[in-house]
């Protein structure tokens, strides 16, 4: 029956992947009935913590992103892309990686994306160098936000083994950045100069390329309120790092057992929410962040859809798994302790149908967790979740080629010779690689 089982998991998967959107946690949830009411599974559990975790912080951001300050990150990107044009390949990358490690999501991209075209085809820079490694590193970088949900997801999952923030950090962030350098070195000098290249030319000659403009720059109330909106955001974040970093700095409260009084200390997971949804609210208080613009804003919409496919995906994993979860680990235990790669290979391929990092974390790093491996050489591997690029369907991808009117950014013929792919896997193997590494240091 495992087998029948595995095949609904896997149609849920593929279908809700084409539905898109919310489609992936809905769909997940027809799988679900099917099998707890007609497999008589038992119906496992929706990751309730790591789905309140990433409800605070997405809030946050989107506060944020309401009151303003998203425009004001991306005036100073601008600024800092202006300073070498010429070195964009390797400037626009890093810009994209803090950027969404600070923000904790990739879709902060969007609004980095036609400033990054534009600077680059103004100094002669073939785009599609820039702006794929830029795609690639702005998710690469979740895997290393503190604040993100994949980030956060993982550590829902490993703290009751005693994993500590700071520990994944130390493994994450080097690893991550490292490997985005990679892949921009990786793509320095892939194709064809823009001024030799065949199709921007004819697409001169048509008048299909506009010329460039000026990045809008707030001014007045709007700086202010962008400019402070953002240094909430990024204090919240800061305290975040500083009490995962020194669990001793987190508050102790009295609590009584059995009649017996103890003092238990707050995870960092209600601490993680506290702190971000108080951000929203100083956001909302004194820079006047509209709470309709705020559920209005792409970072809520993206959040949600990120919420309900965790949920719906989430549980979906957990109910088959836990199933059939004497089955599993007999069956794959000896494979993947000796051959952890196998593990990597899986959380590749999982995240290139779900295509996202936090859905793939709640689903497959359980497995892992049970089948024994050590919490440094899961986050060496965490990583892995960043295949959304194999297929060229992610709308940081789609976003990136519809900003490149030079057309050098695309699709290839077969598919997946696209722009993404080289980047991509460079960046993503690197990483993984330095994480084993990392992992034994921190070991």
């Amino acid at each position: 029956m495992i087998w029948l089982e595995l095949l609904i998991v896997l149609v849920c998967i593929f279908v809700g992947s084409r539905v898109g959107g919310i489609g992936l946690g809905t769909v997940a949830a027809l799988g679900l009935v099917i099998l707890v009411f007609i497999f008589g599974l038992p119906p496992g559990m929706p990751p309730r913590t790591v789905l309140g975790m990433i409800l605070a912080v997405i809030t946050a951001a989107a506060t944020m992103q309401a009151a303003r300050g998203l425009d004001y990150l991306v005036g100073l990107a601008d600024r800092a892309l202006r300073i070498w044009p010429a070195g964009i390949t390797l400037v626009a990358p890093v810009i994209a990686y803090v950027f969404t490690l600070a923000a904790g999501t990739g879709h902060i991209i969007y609004a980095l994306l036609p400033v990054i075209a534009e600077v680059s085809r103004n100094a002669g820079v073939r785009p599609e160098r820039p702006l794929s490694i830029s795609a690639i590193a702005s998710q690469q970088a979740i895997t290393a936000s503190p604040i993100s949900a994949a980030t956060v997801a993982l550590l829902g999952l490993l703290s009751p083994r005693g994993v500590h923030l700071q520990t994944i950090l130390l493994i994450a962030i080097p690893s991550t950045l490292i490997g985005s350098v990679l892949g921009a070195v990786s793509v320095m000098w892939k194709g064809r100069e823009l001024k030799d290249d065949p199709l921007y030319q004819d697409r001169l000659l048509r008048g299909l390329i506009e010329p460039a403009k000026d990045c809008a720059s707030l001014e007045g109330v709007d700086l202010m309120r962008g400019r402070g909106s953002v240094i909430v955001f990024v204090i919240a974040a800061l305290l975040v790092v500083v009490l995962g970093l020194f669990p001793s700095m987190r508050p102790s409260y009295a609590i009584s057992v059995a009649g017996e009084e103890r003092v238990e200390q707050i995870d960092m997971a209600p601490a993680i929410m506290i702190v971000m949804l108080a951000a929203a609210g100083i956001n909302m208080l004194v820079f006047r962040a509209s709470p309709a613009a705020t559920v209005k804003g792409s970072i809520m919409s993206a959040g949600v859809v990120a919420l309900i496919s965790i949920a719906g995906l989430g549980w979906l994993g957990s109910s088959f798994f836990e199933g059939n979860r004497h089955f599993i680990i007999a069956s794959i235990s000896g494979a993947v302790q000796q051959l952890p790669w196998v593990f990597a290979i899986g959380l590749f391929a999982l995240s290139v149908l779900l295509t996202s990092q936090a859905a793939t974390v709640v689903t497959l790093v359980p497995v892992g967790v049970a089948l024994g491996l050590s919490s440094p050489l899961l986050i060496a591997l965490f990583p892995a979740v960043n295949g959304y690029f194999f297929l060229p369907t992610y709308a940081t991808l789609l976003a990136a080629i519809s900003f490149d009117q030079t057309g050098t950014t695309r699709i290839g013929k077969y598919i997946l010779n696209h722009s993404f792919m080289l980047p991509g896997l460079v960046a993503t193997g690197s990483s993984i690689v330095i994480g084993f590494f990392m992992a034994k240091l921190v070991r």
